[in-house]
């Protein structure tokens, strides 16, 4: 036990350490660049750079790691996200932001296919189910915890940046000193093609898809619509803390009831009022701080449970062996959803205004809800009884299939194979 607590502290604080970075320099980026005058879709094309970069990370990472191992690779991808981070102070040049927002993005996916490879490791039996509830909960907290640092410093200035690439460098240090053995890193999963996907559970595909437009924009072009419609920099750390920390909570009600209701009713009724919440955040844009906020919130909070109620939807029609498969072609989907979203809403807010952008969301919710009326038409929604447990699941885009309460196939290794029984160092 004592191993197990000092390894899961480990490998905790460095995720806090790397989303706390990562969350806070997403912010910082959208801030600074309106505060630059940079055009708003332009900004939408170099925010997006993140998303294509966490692809070919997630995919390529691993050829890294089984080459260097765990540990070197670790310190490499970490240092390379400080640097690009340090970047952006430096330079004017549009193309060398989107350029850095691709190399974060490969970068942070890569130290994400690190570390979870840990939490594989780690997992048994009897704890797996807790810790895949603590790391999305340890998500949560350090995304909205990331936001609360926008204030420290002006957006212009270089000390966000500075902040930004200590806390990417930090994360480094736990896991460096634990005495942990680097563990075997599993081959990719494999992979279900995305149109038979869309033939065996179309409903959910499409859902991951639309959680990805509105995720994928929200994080990139929220905090400028908030800077544009007369919030300070103050204001806006903690209309995205809440709105982050919304999305946390929301998921265990969002839950409770999916299984206890006909899912494609939970996701209609989500898109509604979603749909209807987005819209609130421009009508009541000349609101009080407070009311703001209460919008921002139940709009996030709707909002983000797309994707897990989109997962639970496909896993309804997938038998066990299928459902990791499944989870990385809805990953799929939703990274799709996650470079079109900022672009298209970053063009809308620079022809008709900041609103533009919950507009848009608006009507991607409120389109994915007919489109959930025409799929009930199409089939009659699977029966309660019949629905597969619920699990809450973060649209990242690496899964952990070995700590995923849904993955049956799995072997327990002893924890005390993976350190060294004289107190050496990490290999």
């Amino acid at each position: 036990m004592r191993l197990l607590i000092i390894s899961l502290l480990a490998l905790f604080l460095s995720l806090i350490l790397l989303i706390t970075g990562n969350s806070f320099l997403t912010t910082l980026l959208g801030l600074r660049f309106g505060l630059l005058g940079v055009e708003l879709g332009t900004i939408g094309l170099v925010m997006v750079g993140y998303s294509l970069g966490f692809v070919i990370g997630a995919r390529w990472g691993g050829v890294v790691i089984r080459r260097v191992g765990h540990i070197r690779a670790f310190a490499v991808f970490a240092a390379v996200a400080a640097v690009a981070s340090l970047v952006y102070p430096m330079t004017d040049n549009v193309w060398a932001w989107w350029a850095m927002r691709v190399i974060g993005g490969m970068t942070l996916a890569a130290l994400f296919v690190t570390i979870e490879s840990w939490f594989s490791a780690v997992a048994s039996n009897a704890n797996r189910a807790t810790i895949f509830s603590l790391y999305q909960i340890a998500s949560y907290l350090a995304a909205a915890s990331g936001q609360l640092l926008i204030g420290l410093s002006s957006p212009i200035s270089y000390l966000p940046f500075s902040l930004t690439a200590m806390l990417l460098v930090a994360a480094i240090v736990p896991l460096s000193l634990s005495h942990m053995h680097s563990p075997e890193l599993s081959e990719p999963s494999e992979q279900m093609p995305l149109r038979r996907m869309v033939r065996l559970a179309p409903l959910g595909v499409v859902a991951a898809f639309t959680s990805g437009i509105f995720i994928g924009s929200f994080y990139a072009l929220a905090p400028l619509f908030a800077s544009l419609t007369g919030l300070d920099s103050d204001q806006v750390s903690l209309y995205m803390f809440a709105a982050v920390l919304a999305a946390m909570c929301f998921a265990w009600p969002v839950g409770w009831v999916c299984d206890r209701v006909q899912r494609s009713y939970v996701l209609l009724a989500i898109c509604v009022l979603g749909g209807g919440s987005s819209l609130l955040n421009v009508w009541l844009v000349e609101a009080t701080f407070g009311i703001r906020l209460a919008v921002v919130c139940g709009c996030m909070g709707l909002s983000a449970a797309l994707y897990p109620v989109a997962v639970a939807i496909t896993n309804d029609q997938m038998d066990s062996s299928q459902m990791i498969a499944a989870s990385t072609g809805l990953l799929l989907s939703y990274s799709f959803g996650a470079v079109l979203g900022p672009l298209v809403s970053s063009r809308l807010m620079e022809v008709l205004g900041p609103g533009a952008l919950f507009q848009t969301l608006a009507v991607s919710l409120l389109l994915m809800a007919v489109y959930t009326l025409y799929r009930q038409h199409r089939r009659a929604p699977l029966a309660v009884a019949e629905q597969e447990g619920f699990v809450p699941a973060i649209p990242t885009l690496q899964p952990i299939p070995d700590i995923d309460p849904r993955h049956e196939n799995f072997v327990d290794t002893p924890i005390e194979d993976l350190f060294d029984g004289k107190g050496q160092g990490p290999r």
